[in-house]
């Protein structure tokens, strides 16, 4: 027997997009050589070969360049989940500013405390009993337990007689989070991950396979001291997993290309997983991104497919042959379950077989959004096959405004991915609020699917993804699209042809409850500045310090780009554009740091976004490059709007810099970090009750022991380290980052 980790989906950032739509006038020399790259320091005097010619922002504009004081006028006072008049939004932020650090616990400012919530192992009903490190539950008890790597995240208030949705509830309420992907050698805690002769024991597989997918569970907030549990014995609490069945709606349901041996008609599919980012509906449910999904799957050699068929299949991560992150489908002959649940992981199109008796489609069943009604247990979850498949990070829906329709903003995750929206045919009806499954069918099937292209003068236009449009037909010379159905499951060969812009990895959306406008974090970019030439939305290219030492070049810190739709209408086809903060380090010279950061609102590789129905804009990051100096963390943010900056040089592989515009420097008390978390970890997932005193945010593959060593309760458990849920009050009570509103009336 040998033990053996298995490479995490996470960790394998995909680059297949080798299309070759540059998307802008210039294209830029791909092979720069060490001195084409600006240096990042503090004085300049470690610059390279010709760092003084690429100048940035001078600093005699700050002044010019600084946000107002107050917040942006509501120019649309329409909010998501409708809790505005519990709460203004302050005008600075007042917390104690949390210090960078690198220690193994979580770090939250002066007057705040933190518990440890849910944790993975942790029970979901009272008959299932902790999780001890000393001993391992079955893989079956995993459709009772917190699964692994907690990311997503979304809060329903309850109503306490009808049990339905109830958006301005804070005491009572469901909680909702993704779990992404795995820590094997931890789960499977005490024994680690065994693979006997290349097969994996069936009840490792049942445990992964149980551990990915959505918790749903039940909270419940005292009014007086905030303290914050979860109701056991709710009958709301329940795990969907790899291995849920799923409906497939929208223009996808029953093509050929979703028909498996499990559902022949096309209609049905088994699991969700590889759950990133999240959204909420204006209806009361909630949205699961499939991200990094194609690594799960296994192709064998001899599978043998049509030209376009293999096209697709290298556009999506599996153009030839290829073993699966897991293994699921190489499991021991002994097994107590039917052999489907492990022969779906093998896309390999049998020699003697079709779609109707293999799996050779059931990987263009993955890569939707995915609809969960947390209020119905009984229902299927479903797989809106109009908002097209990708590597989804997050989906964000628009302020919704009644007899206006619904747009849907998503990125994909991976390396020179794209941008996208869908549009809803129907028209918001605020009738429509708890309408479950049905509301979805209405506002989610039937719409335009669009992507977005960003011009160097600061607009940009969205290119219409719809069959018959475009040169979209199957007379494409790169890929023959039959039907919606088609480009719906290859959105990313359609955004090709039609010249999208290639993004440094777009993450997480927000939207803003002020006024509509739209944020999406792009993490990082390492092929900046060589594969991926420099453009106005994707500006920087440089060499990366850690102290002295040279690390890696491109766009290493990433950045936020925001845009505000033409007319504030969100089936305009055109849109402005900034970027909002570019993530650097504080000492970092000046055409780096364009947002002039300081110690106290520093960071790299923004991730996790949120605006809470205040207008202020949670950042959660996911960082490498920064991590010999802090920990990952979250700040909170104060916007204004698209415009409020300037124009501006970054440092690029262009001699002159790379012109580009940005938004307007906000100070420490309008951006300021808010939380670390402990050492190896990510922060992701952010939500909140409604009366802001209570705000719930993921930690994922954390290091060391904790949250043992933080916890009193996990401390007894053992001493492995677990993915958890927190939630963070104020001690006083009062609201979250609410301080500055408070010193105003006293």
């Amino acid at each position: 027997m040998k033990n053996e980790d298995m490479i995490p989906c996470q960790d394998l950032i995909e680059d297949s997009n080798n299309s070759n739509n540059t998307h802008f006038q210039t294209i830029l020399n791909q092979h720069m050589n060490r001195r084409s790259f600006i240096a990042k320091t503090g004085s300049g005097a470690m610059a390279l070969a010709f760092a003084a010619s690429v100048s940035g922002c001078s600093d005699d504009n700050d002044d010019d360049n600084s946000a107002p004081e107050t917040p942006p006028a509501n120019e649309k006072p329409v909010d998501q989940h409708a809790w505005s008049d519990l709460a203004q939004r302050p005008s600075k932020l007042a917390f104690e500013a949390v210090k960078k650090n690198t220690q193994n616990f979580f770090t939250v400012p002066e007057g705040y405390e933190l518990n440890v919530l849910y944790a993975v192992g942790d029970p979901i009903n009272s008959s299932v009993p902790e999780k001890l490190d000393t001993e391992l539950p079955s893989g079956a008890s995993y459709q009772f337990r917190a699964g692994d790597n907690h990311d997503g995240m979304s809060f329903f208030g309850m109503d306490p007689q009808k049990k339905n949705y109830a958006a301005k509830q804070s005491h009572q309420g469901l909680l909702v989070l993704n779990h992404e992907y795995l820590q094997q050698s931890q789960l499977h805690t005490p024994g680690g991950t065994i693979t006997v002769d290349g097969k994996r024991p069936e009840d490792q597989i049942l445990r992964e396979v149980n551990a990915h997918g959505v918790s749903v569970v039940e909270i419940q907030k005292d009014p007086n001291t905030q303290a914050v549990k979860i109701n056991l014995n709710s009958p709301f609490n329940r795990r969907i997993t790899a291995a849920t069945e799923m409906e497939l709606r929208g223009p996808a349901r029953g093509s050929d290309l979703m028909k498996t041996r499990f559902s022949p008609a096309g209609t049905l599919t088994r699991g969700t997983f590889a759950n990133c980012g999240n959204g909420y509906t204006p209806w009361g449910t909630y949205l699961t991104a499939e991200e990094n999904w194609s690594g799960y799957f296994s192709r064998d050699e001899g599978d043998v497919r049509t030209d376009a068929e293999q096209v697709a299949l290298s556009r999506y991560g599996r153009g030839g042959p290829a073993t699966s992150q897991y293994r699921w489908d190489k499991t021991d002959a002994e097994l107590t379950g039917e052999r489907d649940l492990y022969d779906r992981w093998n896309i390999t199109a049998q020699a003697d077989g079709s779609a109707l008796t293999d799996y050779r489609n059931a990987m263009n069943t993955c890569g939707f959004i995915v609809e969960i009604d947390p209020f119905s247990a009984s229902a299927r979850p479903v797989k809106r096959t109009a908002l097209g498949r990708f590597a989804h990070e997050d989906c964000r829906c628009s302020n919704p405004v009644p007899g206006q329709p619904l747009a849907f903003y998503m990125g994909d995750d991976a390396t020179g991915e794209y941008i996208y929206k869908f549009v809803s045919d129907a028209k918001w009806d605020p009738k429509d609020v708890n309408g479950g499954y049905a509301a979805g069918d209405k506002y989610m099937d039937q719409g335009t699917l669009y992507v977005a292209q960003f011009k160097e003068d600061g607009t940009g236009q969205w290119l219409e993804l719809s069959h018959g449009k475009n040169g979209l037909d199957a007379s494409n010379p790169v890929y023959p699209f039959k039907d919606q159905a088609d480009i719906v499951v290859h959105a990313r060969l359609a955004a090709d042809y039609v010249q999208a812009t290639k993004m440094d990895r777009p993450e997480w959306v927000a939207v803003n409850p002020e006024n509509g406008e739209v944020y999406v974090t792009l993490t990082n970019n390492g092929n900046r500045g060589r594969a991926y030439p420099t453009d106005a939305a994707n500006p920087r290219s440089y060499i990366d310090f850690k102290g002295s030492s040279a690390s890696n070049s491109g766009n290493m810190n990433g950045h936020i780009i925001r845009f505000s739709e033409t007319e504030n209408t969100v089936n305009a086809t055109a849109f402005a554009w900034d970027i909002f903060l570019f993530g650097a380090e504080a000492r970092a010279a000046s055409n780096i740091n364009l947002s002039g950061l300081d110690d106290l609102n520093d960071f790299s590789s923004p991730d996790g976004m949120w605006f809470d129905p205040r207008g202020i804009l949670w950042i959660q990051t996911d960082d490498g490059q920064y991590t010999d100096e802090t920990n990952c963390m979250m700040l909170a943010a104060l916007p204004g709007k698209v415009g409020d900056g300037t124009k501006a040089l970054a440092a690029s592989t262009k001699a002159e810099g790379q012109a580009t515009f940005v938004g307007a420097k906000l100070k420490n008390d309008r951006v300021r970090r808010f939380l670390t978390g402990p050492s190896g970890c990510e922060i992701t997932g952010v939500t909140i009750t409604p009366d802001y005193k209570a705000i719930f945010v993921n930690v994922q593959h954390p290091g060391g022991a904790w949250p043992a060593n933080q916890s009193e309760r996990y401390s007894r458990l053992g001493k492995v380290p677990r993915s958890a849920t927190v939630v963070i009050t104020r001690k006083d009570g009062g609201a979250i980052a609410g301080e500055a509103l408070e010193q105003a009336t006293a």
